[in-house]
């Protein structure tokens, strides 16, 4: 070989199969160093070596409860009665019934005539009366004209003065009933019912007419004893009536005692007039009672889940963290729920989003938190 030609080295080739499994071994070993990360990771890598995840899972909206007073209401379920009821009857009897001037439904006055009894018998029997007592007025002046002298005893004298008491007692009994021909109201009022017939004999006593004294009417609830204790005077009433129509009421008092089978109390409340309601509808009505502070927040903050209640708290360490609390709902009124339990007035809850959120994830607050774009614009 010539010393200035070059020396040519040749490379060494492996052969196929070498190729393959050196190939295979390089995929093996890349695999045993992934899973021996994730084993790494999952038997306790310090945190301070993990990513931290910063991506905000949603932008939600949030708010402080606040407290509110509330004017809490019970509802009770009761009948529509007269406040109170007057019958109205016949004071003599034996006598025809000539005149009705009302009917049921009419409003009447007081001392308004509704009924007259025919008063011709009790004028024919005052005018007998009348001949009998001037009789006897005349028989006691003679008898007194004879006392002392012989003519007439003594017992003979008192009895005819006796006569005459008694005449003019008879007298002045007729002249009352003829008084009584008159059926009169007794108060203002409406007449509710008519029993009374015209042509017919009366008879002492017999009930004519009915009357709701003033036109009056009361709710008439009925309540637990517990109820009962937080109800006063004076306190409005809404009540739902047949047909969908309302009216209002006010209570006017509780009664003294319970009832002893159902272990219910009544509460009384006068109802307003005019309204379409009757004597004897059954009504479900709606107390408000005295009012009451309340913790609330907006009802689309609280969440429920597998039948418990919760709230999404923001955490306080500035970590757009949020915390899942049960918490204890009570009244609702409107977009606003009572919180009995479970948060503090210096909370913040999610209001905005919270149905889509987990313990622990990460939030954008709308409005505080702006893309850094932005930011430079302002």
């Amino acid at each position: 070989m010539n010393a200035s030609e070059p020396t040519v080295v040749q490379a060494k080739s492996f052969p196929p199969r070498k190729v393959i499994v050196i190939a295979v071994a390089a995929a093996f070993a890349a695999i045993a160093i992934a899973v021996g990360v994730i084993m790494t990771v999952k038997s306790g890598t310090p945190a301070e070596a993990r990513p931290v995840q910063t991506t905000p899972a949603l932008t939600v909206t949030i708010a402080r409860p606040v407290q509110a007073s509330w004017a809490e209401t019970m509802n009770a379920s009761g009948a529509v009665a007269p406040w109170q009821e007057a019958i109205i009857g016949a004071q003599i009897g034996g006598y025809q019934l000539d005149q009705l001037r009302v009917n049921v439904g009419d409003r009447v006055k007081k001392g308004q005539i509704l009924a007259r009894i025919n008063p011709d018998l009790l004028r024919a029997e005052e005018a007998q009366l009348i001949a009998a007592y001037e009789q006897a007025q005349a028989n006691a002046k003679r008898a007194l004209s004879l006392q002392g002298s012989g003519g007439i005893s003594d017992q003979d004298v008192l009895q005819a003065t006796t006569l005459v008491k008694t005449a003019h007692g008879q007298l002045a009994f007729k002249q009352l009933q003829l008084r009584y021909t008159d059926v009169t109201a007794p108060d203002d009022g409406v007449i509710s019912s008519r029993s009374a017939t015209l042509g017919s004999v009366t008879s002492t006593g017999q009930e004519l007419f009915r009357m709701i004294l003033k036109g009056r009417l009361e709710w008439r609830g009925e309540v637990t004893a517990e109820q009962l204790a937080r109800i006063a005077p004076g306190q409005r009433v809404t009540l739902a009536l047949p047909g969908g129509g309302t009216a209002s009421a006010v209570v006017r008092q509780t009664a003294p005692s319970l009832d002893s089978a159902s272990r219910l109390g009544l509460v009384y409340a006068d109802i307003a007039a005019g309204g379409p309601v009757r004597a004897g509808m059954y009504a479900n009505g709606s107390i408000a009672l005295n009012p009451t502070q309340a913790l609330v927040v907006p009802a689309q903050s609280v969440v429920i889940r597998d039948g418990h209640t919760y709230v999404l708290k923001l955490r306080s360490d500035g970590s757009r963290k949020v915390d899942r609390l049960a918490v204890v709902t009570g009244r609702q009124q409107g977009t606003d729920i009572e919180i009995v339990k479970g948060v503090a007035p210096s909370d913040e809850v999610v209001v905005l989003g919270a149905g889509f959120l987990n313990d622990g994830d990460t939030v954008r607050i709308a409005g505080a938190d702006a893309a850094p774009a932005e930011k430079e614009a302002k």
